[in-house]
């Protein structure tokens, strides 16, 4: 079956994105909407600094169903779950340093928001289908390059923990309450409506923001370390296609590319696409050099077996439509704060 016949079978069925104003998950719902006859749901509490943004569904807000709610309130989600088809769990921090800062606040986002999750699923809808989106972060430090599924895990950070743990529990309740989870072990996702506030959220959207900005791209070290990177109309494929297999079921997936390039190489094409910026060399600093990981990048030769994913866009590529997005739409990304968003 072709990727669009599947995508064809979430017509006339309800989804929930958890995180759904966020970077994924609104260019997920916005591909809901494109494949049409999908009942969309978006939950988001807009947490400040934790990149959900109205303005990313403001084109097509009279097409979802939006829920500013916390994933943390009982009563909020045990009333979303029900009659709801799939679940794609976008929600949680991201941000490895800021885990590392404030370890009980992503303890409390991506691991006890996601029990309630789970819980309220148990209780109230125990056939809805979860994709889970998870990190390469989960490895540590490579043993071997590139990482597959068999590599051992050894997180270097607390964010890295804590979304090893949701793992298991979405696998947990796969194995013993027969809850169709799936997990997907994301690389570094890079396009449109992500967060360009900070630069705890992302590398390659920090680098944007800076040649974009004619600003110093600042490498650690030298570059040197080598990064995959997904485009996110890719990343949303990959999670059509995980939450339509039910071949896919209790397995865990490394999404990845076939193009690993250091972060110097990175920053030198966005400078060549912007025509702006300039990089220098600086040394680590120590909160970052505790949790580094160095070179890293992933095999995603398991999905592409089982559900036949492989990424389909140039990096060149990617970047090039990336640029051209925040240069159109600079102002709902630079500086946006939580009063800005909660008001779009």
């Amino acid at each position: 079956m072709t990727a669009s016949n599947l995508f064809s079978e979430y017509k006339g069925r309800s989804v929930l994105i958890t995180g759904g104003l966020g970077f994924i998950g609104s260019n997920l719902a916005r591909k809901f909407v494109e494949i049409g006859g999908v009942e969309v749901n978006i939950l988001d509490a807009l947490l400040p600094e934790q990149g959900g943004n109205a303005y990313n569904v403001h084109d097509i807000a009279d097409r979802v169903k939006l829920h500013r709610a916390d994933m943390r309130d009982d009563w909020v989600v045990n009333h979303l779950v029900s009659g709801m088809d799939y679940i794609f769990n976008l929600a949680g921090n991201v941000s490895h340093l800021d885990s590392m800062t404030d370890p009980q606040r992503d303890l409390d986002l991506n691991c006890a928001a996601h029990l309630r999750l789970l819980e309220a699923c148990r209780d109230f809808n125990p056939h809805v289908k979860i994709v889970y989106t998870s990190t390469r972060q989960v490895y540590g430090k490579p043993v071997y390059l590139p990482l597959d599924e068999q590599h051992r895990v050894a997180p270097l950070d607390i964010n890295g923990i804590n979304k090893l743990a949701a793992e298991h529990y979405h696998l947990l309740y796969h194995r013993v309450y027969g809850t169709r989870a799936v997990c997907l072990r994301l690389t570094n996702t890079y396009g449109p409506r992500q967060l360009l506030r900070h630069n705890r959220q992302g590398v390659i959207a920090w680098f944007i923001r800076q040649a974009i900005d004619g600003e110093v791209i600042e490498l650690f070290g030298e570059g040197r370390q080598r990064r995959d990177a997904n485009y996110v109309d890719d990343v949303v494929e990959a999670l059509l296609l995980a939450g339509a297999s039910e071949t896919a079921e209790g397995e865990i997936f490394n999404l990845g590319s076939d193009e690993a390039v250091s972060l110097s190489v990175l920053a030198e094409l966005l400078i060549g696409l912007t025509g702006r910026g300039s990089v220098r060399s600086v040394p680590f600093p120590r909160e970052r050099q505790l949790i580094e990981i160095g070179s890293s990048y992933s095999s995603y030769q398991k999905i592409h077996s089982v559900l036949g994913w492989r990424p389909r866009t140039p990096l060149t590529e990617g970047l090039a439509r990336t640029v051209e997005f925040y240069r159109k739409h600079r102002e709902h990304y630079w500086n946006v704060d939580a009063d800005t968003v909660s008001r779009s």
